[in-house]
């Protein structure tokens, strides 16, 4: 993964979407209010690390497109303008991952390497989804505990018990049907496609090029499959399965499999005799490190370990979701490895990552739950997940049954207002899929769903790596050549094509 970050994992993506019956999709997508394009007011908003010449504004949209003339809500949107302008073919979105992620922040991030890659060839722009960042936010009222990623994770009990999951879940439903109102109403994967041509028509263009990530890859071909005229070069990065049958419920189930075939990496990383000089080799083979990480789960599941946060000890299931966390990028072993060692010594006082440290900020649980809870139907009640929940942690015990677990879905209020998008192979040939081979979240078993439904408007740039997150990400080399090539020359590989470590 690029930057690791706390609403980007939680969910891993989900969506569901509406679109066009001229694009074979199952609803019509409302369109825009008649009359002029919002205008934009651009101000200087460079932050530290960032880039220096990055603009913000703020974008009106409607609360509910089906009422373009009723109340509206406030995006907040970013732009880093070419800096050579005879060379600008068009305007690039940054399409954060998420649900959670802010695209205004992700352009911070990640602004001065597009620029340099990207050579001047656009204006690079961004906009915070509905309740992320600077848009327009809700509260669900969620009590601290629930708030938790380890919590809003149902991670079960010792044995596998789901009844404080189920509890949870059904409390969490009932706060944001208290308390969120309209605007986590409008919480969903149609409502972002519809900000984005908003956003495309205050910007003045005719059509977009974007960067799409995580689940960002999702909102991306949802795009493309509604407004397939109004792209231009699209890059759909680290993707899911969007069999609307497998969304958001589905794709959570695939992270069982996915951290079985990322887990490796960080086994041979931790038994590397190159770690003996860091004091982090966790064991002399590979094979020793994957039971050395479950009976230490075990353990702790037993006997919570006091850590550096007052009140929020060591337990089998926080190390499991900093598991979890860290199988996203390899720069984050290190940081797994420290934990590993310190819940192995008795005198140690071990220091939480900071994103398991203290919970998610009310608005931003409330956002990640409402998006995939808002966008398709799951499975009411908590009937049949103690059984799902078992015959996962027997299949994958790294996850311990939390991916099939229950969720606050499950005891929704409002039923999903759209039905989600099918993506299909009707739209122009401009989509460039690039993929590791291990991800643990968005697992290419997953994305060569994506690949397939796309047909022919696609070409997969497979990369044989780990994590999460590829362009500009992992370093390697052949894959951000191969999208740099792509957005600054048009120019993509004849046939799915792969890269070596």
């Amino acid at each position: 993964m690029p930057t690791y970050t706390r609403k980007a994992a939680l969910l891993a993506l989900s969506v569901a979407s509406v679109a066009t019956a001229l694009t074979g999709a199952t609803a019509p997508l409302a369109r825009a209010a008649p009359g002029a394009a919002p205008s934009l007011e651009w101000r200087p908003c460079a932050k530290p690390g960032g880039p220096a010449a990055q603009e913000c504004a703020e974008l009106p949209v409607p609360l509910d497109y089906a009422e373009p003339d009723g109340p509206r809500i406030t995006l907040a949107v970013s732009r880093l303008r070419s800096d050579r302008p005879a060379a600008r073919r068009g305007t690039l979105l940054v399409i954060p991952g998420g649900p959670g992620g802010s695209g205004v922040q992700r352009l911070t991030q990640k602004g001065n390497a597009l620029s340099r890659e990207l050579a001047g060839a656009y204006d690079i722009v961004a906009l915070d989804p509905r309740g992320i960042g600077g848009s327009t936010k809700a509260s669900c009222g969620l009590d601290p505990a629930d708030r938790q990623m380890v919590t809003l994770r149902s991670w079960a009990g010792p044995d596998g018990e789901t009844d404080e999951n189920a509890a949870r879940a059904r409390r969490v439903a009932d706060a944001c049907a208290r308390n969120g109102g309209p605007v986590l109403r409008g919480f969903t994967t149609a409502n972002e496609v519809r900000d984005i041509d908003r956003f495309r028509q205050a910007l003045g263009e005719r059509k977009l090029s974007a960067w799409g990530v995580s689940y960002g890859t999702y909102v991306g071909a949802v795009y493309a499959q509604t407004y397939p005229q109004r792209t231009d070069r699209w890059v759909l990065d680290s993707s899911g399965d969007p069999d609307p049958r497998r969304l958001a419920r589905g794709w959570l189930a695939n992270m069982s499999r996915a951290a079985d075939d990322r887990f490796p990496d960080f086994a041979a990383w931790a038994a590397d005799p190159a770690r003996d000089a860091e004091g982090l080799r966790l064991a002399e083979h590979p094979s020793q490190i994957r039971p050395l990480v479950l009976d230490l789960a075990a353990r702790l599941d037993r006997e919570r370990k006091e850590s550096d946060v007052p009140g929020t000890p060591l337990t089998g299931n926080l190390l499991r979701q900093a598991l979890q966390n860290a199988l996203y990028g390899d720069a984050l072993f290190p940081g797994l490895a420290r934990l590993v060692r310190a819940a192995q010594d008795p005198a140690a006082r071990p220091t939480l990552p900071p994103e398991l440290a203290q919970p998610l900020p009310d608005t931003d649980a409330a956002v990640t739950v409402g998006v995939i809870c808002n966008d398709v139907r799951w499975p009411q009640g908590a009937a049949g997940y103690a059984e799902a929940v078992a015959a996962d942690r027997a299949a994958h015990p790294l996850t311990a049954g939390m991916p099939a677990n229950v969720t606050p879905c499950s005891f929704w209020k409002d039923r999903p207002r759209e039905e989600p998008t099918r993506i299909t192979d009707r739209g122009p040939s401009n989509i460039l899929m690039i993929q590791n081979l291990r991800d643990p979240s968005t697992p290419y078993f997953g994305a060569q769903n994506m690949r397939r439904a796309l047909g022919d408007r696609a070409r997969l740039v497979t990369v044989d790596h780990g994590g999460h997150g590829v362009y500009l990400g992992n370093g390697n080399a052949c894959g951000d050549r191969a999208v740099t090539r792509y957005l600054t020359t048009g120019s993509r590989p004849r046939q799915d094509t792969y890269c070596a470590p």
